[in-house]
């Protein structure tokens, strides 16, 4: 999710945190009030930050994960995603996407644009 989008949709972040904590995730990071902020990381060129919306641990392994509500900046979420996606795979940990109803297509499309079209978002 871009930053922009993040202060008016905290109610489905809550609910993708609560969702992941009863499916075995521990050490739960967030990026929004009353939880650890997970690790940024800063564009060179442009002095952007990105930051995963959350970042949590299951069997060892190392996840984040990126809500996919739609949004005015879909460019920017897209190089956010290829950036955590390559991430992932540089460190051998996996990244997913939360999607919810009404966001399917939009998230499936956002994900056919950059080839990631193997990526199957969590639909909650």
């Amino acid at each position: 999710m871009v930053k922009l989008d993040k202060s008016e949709n905290t109610e489905f972040i809550e609910k993708s945190i609560s969702y992941l904590e009863a499916t075995g995730f521990e050490n739960i990071k967030a990026d929004m009030e009353g939880y650890e902020k997970p690790k940024s990381y800063s564009r060179k060129g442009a002095g952007d930050k990105i930051t995963p919306d959350i970042v949590a641990i299951k069997n060892g392994r190392k996840y984040f994960f990126d809500i996919s509500l739609k949004s005015e900046k879909p460019r920017l979420l897209k190089s956010k995603w290829l950036f955590l996606d390559t991430l992932s795979r540089m460190n051998s940990n996996r990244f997913r996407i939360i999607t919810t109803k009404g966001h399917y297509k939009f998230t499936d499309m956002m994900l056919e644009d950059i080839n990631l079209s193997n990526k199957e978002p969590i639909k909650i």
